[in-house]
């Protein structure tokens, strides 16, 4: 299973928000970049970052961080948060991500990422699977669709999509554990696609309980920023 640390940017540094809350922020480092190099130089190879600017904005934002990070360190970026239109995806693609993440989009405007899957592939865009409940959720985590997670899994499957990034919202950054039942259930009802979990992840028995559910990745956030899990715990797991 690979194991993703998250860095969430707003104003250019690194924070955390509760549950998706914007009111509940904190800010745990004003240069990303050094973060990003500590998780490099502790063997991590993978990144996940997201413009929480650029989430609401509707448009990338801190697309220099990008940038720093990418030329600054060796991880292999996955970006997201902002990226509405072709022009964004390039521009985030062209600052170093080697993957882009759909989410609000790919809710609202399922024929255009569908189209960038087709002249991508999936290796490049990801789906963003944000949830609350059944439901998916969208702009910023706002707003709830229409969408089950189950019928977005299915229709982007169905579309040529693989890897899904599935932030459980109600979990995010409270340091409560993952949504275990739920990535049971999806890994039993897709077994093809790749699914990243995202949101609780709080101890290392959590990610051994992920590996045992057949995750392909674990996005790890807040318990990296509060010391629940030290970079040194996850050698087991590189």
């Amino acid at each position: 299973m690979e194991i993703i640390p998250a860095i969430d940017l707003i104003n250019g540094q690194c924070v955390r928000l509760s549950a998706g809350d914007f009111a509940r922020q904190t800010t745990y480092d004003a240069d990303p970049v050094a973060v990003a190099r500590r998780f490099a130089d502790a063997g991590l190879r993978r990144l996940h970052l997201v413009d929480l600017d650029g989430a609401r904005a509707g448009q990338p934002v801190n697309l220099a961080v990008l940038e720093a990070i990418a030329s600054q360190t060796s991880l292999d970026i996955d970006a997201g948060g902002g990226i509405q239109t072709a022009a964004a995806l390039v521009q985030v693609l062209g600052a170093g991500a080697a993957h882009a993440t759909a989410g609000s989009l790919a809710v609202r405007e399922p024929a255009t990422v569908q189209a960038w899957l087709a002249q991508y592939g999936s290796d490049t865009i990801f789906l963003g699977a944000d949830y609350k409940g059944a439901h998916i959720v969208i702009n910023a985590w706002v707003d709830q669709s229409d969408l089950t997670l189950t019928g977005f899994v299915a229709d982007y499957l169905a579309a040529g999509g693989t890897t899904f990034i599935c932030t459980d919202v109600s979990k995010d950054g409270l340091l409560q554990g993952p949504s275990l039942p739920t990535y049971r259930l999806l890994v039993e009802q897709f077994p093809t696609a790749r699914f990243i979990a995202s949101g609780g992840v709080t101890t290392i028995g959590d990610l051994e309980l992920l590996v045992e559910a057949g995750m392909h990745g674990a996005i790890i956030g807040k318990a990296l920023y509060e010391g629940t899990i030290a970079l040194a715990d996850l050698q087991r797991f590189l």
